[in-house]
């Protein structure tokens, strides 16, 4: 009887090791999942560091533009610096007709006039008459050397522009001349503000500059709004090539992070990074040959406010 109750107990006693063993396995297995949560959260809030929420008014506040990805035009071109200047087709230089002595002065510099419109009067020396010396043409006084009382004679009294129409002139350097020929397409900006126009190039001089040996083109400039000033420097670019390309951004639109070129992708009031491979490129597009998707919304203009939140919001979360 003594040696049966000691298996009964020993067999008991195996049976609660081997429980404790699994209650124990069971425990163990239990935390590894509930790690492997936790670093999949971990994970997910890595993710989440590539983007950022801005609310619409602060984004409108801050100027943040939007614009959708799709087709655009890419320019190929050349860049060149020049200046605007006078139109010399419609520059007079105004003489008296005869020597005499000038008896009034009825226009001063800036004054607007219009074509025969009097400039001053003078007293013919041969017939003793009072003649007008008058504008032959619509324009602004830009030159007066003369007064009452001056005796005019063979040199100019006024100088008379219209500023309707100007000349822009720009440099070219000698490995691009042979690009570069009449009749192209030439996007003008001025660098001193925003002001812009399209125009087609002109001419090219037969001569080089002997100071710079850049050759000298020449574009006019339409001006109904006094836009441009002569003296203005200015840069041109001179269109080579125009390619349709399906997909496309602003290029103000891309930021360098990370190492590559990226964009920021707008969904409600989140901002996210999107890294993507660029194609052709000129000043205002930029070819987009992957990670981004045609009718996407990205930001087109101050870009550099959403790289710098999320660059904000990276160094927190390594702290």
């Amino acid at each position: 009887m003594r040696n049966k109750l000691l298996v009964i107990a020993l067999l008991a006693g195996v049976a609660g090791g081997v429980g404790a063993y699994k209650s124990f396995a069971s425990g163990d297995h239990k935390a590894e999942e509930a790690v492997s949560a936790n670093g999949a959260e971990a994970g997910h809030g890595e993710e989440q560091a590539d983007q950022t929420k801005i609310s619409k008014e602060s984004a409108d506040a801050m100027k943040i533009e939007l614009a959708v990805a799709g087709p655009a035009t890419v320019h190929r071109t050349i860049g060149l610096t020049g200046k605007v200047t006078l139109n010399q087709n419609r520059l007079a230089q105004v003489r008296a007709r005869f020597p005499g002595i000038v008896r009034d002065v009825k226009k001063g510099l800036g004054d607007t006039v219009k074509k025969g419109e009097t400039l001053a009067t003078v007293e013919s020396n041969e017939s003793l008459q009072v003649y007008p010396v008058t504008s032959p043409l619509d324009g602004v006084v830009l030159g007066r050397n003369t007064n009452i009382g001056d005796v005019a004679e063979t040199e100019s009294m006024f100088v008379v522009a219209d500023l309707s129409e100007l000349w822009a002139e720009f440099f070219i350097f000698s490995r691009d001349v042979e690009h570069i020929k009449p009749g192209q397409k030439i996007d003008i900006k001025s660098l001193t503000d925003e002001t812009s126009a399209e125009a087609i190039l002109t001419n090219i001089l037969p001569t080089a500059e002997s100071s710079s040996q850049t050759v000298i083109a020449r574009v006019t400039i339409e001006n109904p709004d006094n836009k441009w000033r002569a003296g203005m420097t200015v840069r041109g670019d001179v269109v080579l090539s125009e390619n349709e390309v399906p997909v496309a951004v602003k290029t103000t639109a891309i930021q360098r992070q990370e190492g590559s070129n990226v964009v920021y992708v707008q969904k409600g009031d989140a901002y996210a990074m999107r890294k993507i491979e660029t194609g052709q490129s000129d000043r205002e597009w930029t070819e987009v040959l992957s990670g981004l998707e045609p009718g996407e919304t990205y930001v087109s203009a101050n870009s550099f406010i959403i790289k710098a939140d999320i660059g904000k919001s990276e160094a927190e979360h390594e702290d």
